[in-house]
């Protein structure tokens, strides 16, 4: 019998083309081999990398102690998982803020060692140059604005940006910049709906939201976060779609109590050696 064929791999270019389709492009996170697993069989069209891992995953408090070496770590378990969506790698601080080089640099490891097919880097018109320098290297940029929460200090804390008209405006020429600066798609995190539908109707790159409302390219979302298995806060842009936190912890009491009655392990749980075999082995035993 033959084999399946694999699945086609997305490219950018698959992105646009649903766009200008009329279509919605659907990004979720992953943070190791079997939630990439899930992700890419769901038909999910990017999986982002993102930095997020650092909370989700390695428990740090935010993004910024992230470092390249923990990304392309993971990125690494998750390239070895999706074989249909777009992986986007994830720059974290200090990847590509001192530098066009170290930039170019970074962005290149993320690929060759960490197996993603893109990169993702955080910022507005002061970081178009470093996007566009990577572009030129040869390697596409989704860029990300509003909420950079590798910045986070800078902005005041986790607060949505762009409320006021000028800095509205600001985040439209952010996202101008990007798109001239080649990146293939860009990120608008934490900003109100109308800025993002301004920003949507202006740009020909498509926009992917996370807490941008509905008038986005596409919506992004953090897996643990809409799957319930982040216990510490939920985003109030997030749509919980199950609670593994409580059907894990159910499973796990569940294991304890069959344990102590000694309902786990039963018959079938167990493995059996033949009756002769049994025999010669107790013989065995016996005779020292």
């Amino acid at each position: 019998m033959a084999e399946a064929a694999a699945p086609k791999k997305l490219t950018i270019f698959d992105l646009q083309a649903k766009v200008d389709r009329g279509e919605k492009i659907f990004q979720v996170t992953a943070v190791d081999y079997p939630t990439a697993q899930l992700v890419d069989r769901s038909g999910i069209d990017c999986i982002l990398i993102g930095d997020s891992l650092g909370m989700t995953a390695l428990g740090y408090s935010g993004t910024v102690p992230v470092t390249m070496d923990e990304m392309i770590h993971h990125a690494k378990a998750i390239s070895r998982a999706a074989k249909r969506s777009l992986l986007v790698g994830d720059l974290p601080l200090g990847a590509y803020h001192a530098s066009t080089a170290d930039a170019i640099n970074n962005a290149m490891r993320m690929l060759k060692e960490g197996g993603t097919d893109v990169v993702k880097l955080e910022g507005g018109e002061d970081f178009a140059p470093i996007a566009e320098a990577v572009v030129k290297s040869g390697v596409p940029v989704m860029a990300h604005i509003g909420l950079t929460p590798q910045l986070v200090s800078k902005l005041g804390g986790f607060k949505v940006q762009g409320k006021s008209a000028e800095t509205g405006v600001q985040l439209l020429k952010d996202a101008l910049a990007m798109e001239e600066a080649g990146c293939f798609a860009i990120v608008l995190e934490a900003i109100p709906d109308r800025v993002a539908q301004v920003i949507t109707d202006k740009l020909t790159i498509p926009t992917i939201g996370i807490g941008a409302g509905p008038h986005c390219d596409g919506q992004n979302l953090v897996l643990h976060d809409m799957v319930g298995l982040f216990d510490r806060f939920t985003p109030k842009f997030v749509k919980r779609y199950a609670n593994c936190w409580d059907v894990i912890g159910k499973a796990l009491a569940d294991f304890q109590e069959d344990v102590h009655k000694g309902q786990f392990p039963l018959a079938e749980h167990s493995f059996t050696m033949k009756e002769d075999e049994y025999q010669a082995f107790m013989q065995k035993v016996a005779k020292g």
